[in-house]
């Protein structure tokens, strides 16, 4: 019972932090610009997610790795628009 709260838990957050990206993600799309987004901040972002899924992977944590490939996927479609877009 711990395990499926704690997993709950975790997708919750999971859902949570990873749609946080969705709104740049549309922005940056949708107008083709990208003069707001770092590209430093999202460079750290990208190595910092890969990090925690590789960490996901190592526990077989489910919440953890689906939540930070779909982050990575994010933050990385933003990161490549900033740099088509500039």
């Amino acid at each position: 019972m711990a395990t499926l709260t704690s997993d709950m838990i975790g997708y919750i957050a999971a859902c949570l932090t990873t749609s946080a990206f969705v709104p740049q993600a549309w922005l940056t799309w949708q107008h083709k610009r990208a003069e707001g987004v770092s590209t430093g901040m999202y460079l750290i972002m990208v190595c910092g997610v890969l990090m925690w899924m590789v960490y996901g992977i190592l526990l077989h944590a489910w919440p953890i790795i689906i939540a930070n490939a779909v982050t990575l996927a994010l933050a990385m479609f933003i990161l490549v628009m900033k740099i088509i877009y500039k």
